[in-house]
């Protein structure tokens, strides 16, 4: 059984900021259960999130106030088992 990156979560007291693969080559960045915008780099879907440029969410979060790393070395790196 081998890891393959899955992914990036960040958490916050306020939510959970993911940034995963959508299967298609693109990059769905999330809030808990909010689907954030689609984006060809993980990266920028990053800096759409730290920048609150993505569409809202539910909770009404002002993303570019929260801390959230502006590097994905910041954040936890999400891994699948194959």
């Amino acid at each position: 059984m081998t890891a393959a990156l899955a992914g990036w979560r960040y958490e916050t007291p306020q939510a959970t900021f993911s940034i995963l693969p959508q299967g298609n080559g693109r990059w769905q960045v999330w809030c808990d259960d909010d689907a954030l915008g689609s984006y060809h780099r993980p990266e920028a879907a990053l800096d759409d999130l730290v920048g609150n440029h993505c569409f809202s969410n539910r909770k009404g979060l002002d993303t570019s106030v929260l801390g959230i790393p502006r590097d994905l070395s910041g954040w936890r790196t999400v891994v699948r088992r194959t």
